[in-house]
């Protein structure tokens, strides 16, 4: 059955003429209140058309845009024929806004892509095809624009629908059509082209009219991921969510997942109404019959074989101007669950251009990726294409809480699920009581020379003389065994600092306070060192000069580096990012050595007091 309401998408390269396409379409078809139509003609006369209409202004609202004749920003309109109501969101075509254009194809249900006639199939036609059926979308449209400047070649035409169909081949989709148009002088927009009598086909809107784009059910069942917790008042206490799939009805059983307890459905509003059923797209509030754990990112369901786990692989488009390599640490937001999660490996990356399958351990920004993600609990999730719902992710920075990578659920790792945390009889509460401590990890960090590992081992002596159970891991000795197959780019440096915190977590679990010695000259690091040993992370900045680091210069490394020898040397080649709120600060060229191990002591106390 086709659907009343038609979400759809425009895009493709840089000035294919979205923009303009959209905005004749509107005006043709007689879709503008009276001012916004003088409005247009007024703003024309000032346009890049010689007075001449510009369709494109009636969309392109940022100063910027008009200025440039570009798209910037994803603009939305919502308008209404005699046959349907559509919503369309014109996308930027310049490739530094693809984050823009892949937020605007999340919503959509089907793509208009232009191409400019003159110019072919061009690699931004190929990215927003690839990103469109990334994020889901099955129905295409491609408008072959700007046919009046290859004077309406209808050999030309057909020469880039065989390159369109060539390039859809790689892709699942449910629609395809392609129809030559000019977005200036309105050809095949609303009515049939006079230029173009050969093309017997329907014009754009008719089209976009007709076209049924109901989704094809994956899956059967009911699921419904809770948002919200309604507790009005002490008798009444509902799930709210908006239903993913399938139907529920007053006296089903469901299952509350990861869970997996039941009960029956007692209630069912929509709105402030109660009904005895309701399904699919319908915002509702659940009441139970029993009452049992639920609170946001659960998911209800019923009938629905739903997947449980902490391990899964995903195809993502990379939106961050930093890179992506294993080993960083994100939020993932899937459904409306939100935990923190880990991109473990890179598996390859797409060629935008022919769709291969590349070896990469670096994606950079607009490359879409394959990629292994590990979350920090058990989550709900399903393959997108069954439940685009609960198989879209989002990636965010932890630290700017920007947007990094959008995608979706390919496959769950079933090594995921075969892992399970062995909880001892012999618990870190009873190893510190036995030991008379509490079980820390202090960790150093500063510039090679600034004296860490001389510090921490002397800083150990004087704990163990006081009785204490410590051990020191210093950064060469763990590189010599542990990390010896591990060099010093970024993805080995994140992969060797995720090991020592792995083995200091494992450490404090004995009851041992630990030591570490480590240049770690980069926060995101160090953050992610503090998130996997947790509350047991205190750091500890030996903040001693550059310049009294290069006098001592024992191993002879700053020489080497002034001189170009060595690539990514710290404070010289590489920068330090000093820590923003360490628990200790010393430079040990003002002091002692004992002295520092007295100022570190103190500074330490609160942090070594037992129980």
């Amino acid at each position: 059955m086709r659907e009343d309401l038609l979400k759809f998408i425009t895009c493709g390269s840089v000035d294919d003429g979205k923009s303009t396409l959209i905005g004749h379409m509107l005006y043709d078809a007689k879709l503008l209140f009276a001012d916004q139509q003088k409005a247009l003609e007024l703003d024309s006369k000032v346009g890049s058309r010689d007075g001449d209409i510009d369709y494109s202004l009636l969309l392109d609202g940022l100063m910027a845009e008009r200025e440039q004749g570009i798209t910037i920003d994803v603009a939305y309109r919502y308008f209404t024929t005699d046959n349907r109501s559509f919503i369309v969101a014109d996308t930027p075509g310049h490739e530094e806004y693809t984050r823009n254009m892949a937020v605007g194809a999340s919503f959509a249900s089907l793509a208009v892509i232009l191409v400019d006639a003159s110019q072919g199939v061009l690699i931004q036609t190929k990215r927003h095809s690839r990103i469109c059926s990334l994020m889901g979308i099955r129905h295409f449209v491609f408008a072959v624009n700007k046919m009046d400047l290859v004077c309406h070649d209808k050999r030309k035409f057909r020469k880039i629908e065989r390159d369109i169909k060539v390039l859809m081949a790689e892709f699942e989709y449910q629609s395809l059509k392609i129809i030559p148009v000019s977005a200036t002088e309105g050809d095949n927009i609303t009515k049939p082209s006079e230029n173009m009598p050969w093309y017997t086909g329907e014009p754009l809107l008719t089209y976009l009219e007709n076209v049924d784009v109901g989704e094809k059910e994956g899956k059967t069942g009911f699921s419904m991921p809770v948002q919200r917790v309604c507790r009005p008042n002490h008798s009444f206490r509902g799930f709210q969510g908006q239903i993913s799939t399938g139907e529920i009805a007053v006296g089903d059983t469901i299952t509350v997942m990861p869970s997996r307890e039941t009960a029956k459905v007692a209630e069912i509003l929509e709105g402030d109404k109660r009904v005895e059923q309701s399904s699919k797209g319908h915002a509702v509030t659940i009441r139970l019959d029993t009452e049992i754990d639920v609170s946001r990112g659960c998911v209800l369901e019923r009938g629905y074989q739903l997947c449980t786990g902490s391990m899964f692989t995903a195809s993502i488009l990379w939106m961050d101007d930093s890179s992506l390599v294993a080993g960083r640490n994100f939020w993932l937001k899937l459904g409306t669950q939100q935990v923190p999660a880990t991109v473990m490996k890179v598996k390859y990356k797409v060629d935008v251009n022919s769709g291969a399958e590349v070896y990469a351990d670096r994606i950079y920004k607009n490359e879409i990726a394959y990629c292994e993600i590990s979350v920090g609990s058990t989550i709900v999730f399903d393959r997108f294409e069954n439940n685009r719902e609960l198989g879209a992710v989002i990636l965010i920075d932890r630290i700017t809480n920007a947007t990094s990578a959008c995608g979706i659920v390919q496959e769950p790792l079933a090594r995921g699920k075969s892992l399970t945390w062995h909880n001892m009889d012999i618990t870190r509460n009873l190893r510190e009581s036995q030991l008379g401590q509490k079980a820390i990890t202090i960790w150093m960090t500063g510039l090679s020379g600034a004296g860490k590992s001389s510090l921490a081992n002397a800083l150990e002596k004087r704990l163990f003389s006081m009785g204490r159970h410590t051990m020191l891991l210093d950064g060469d000795n763990v590189r010599m065994g542990l990390n010896k197959n591990l060099g010093f780019e970024e993805n080995d440096r994140i992969e060797n600092i995720r090991r020592i915190a792995e083995v200091a977590k494992l450490m404090n679990d004995a009851g041992l306070i630990v030591l570490t010695s480590f240049i770690s000259p980069f926060r995101q690091d160090r953050r992610n060192a503090r998130d996997i040993i947790g509350e047991s992370f205190v750091e500890v900045y030996v903040s001693t000069p550059l310049e009294e680091c290069e006098k001592r210069d024992v191993k002879g490394l700053y020489k080497e580096a002034r001189k170009g020898n060595l690539q990514h040397f710290t404070g010289i080649s590489s920068p330090y990012e000093a820590p923003e709120n360490p628990a200790v600060v010393i430079d040990t060229s003002k002091h002692s050595l004992e002295e520092c191990v007295d100022i570190l002591l103190e500074g330490l106390e609160e942090y070594l007091k037992s129980e």
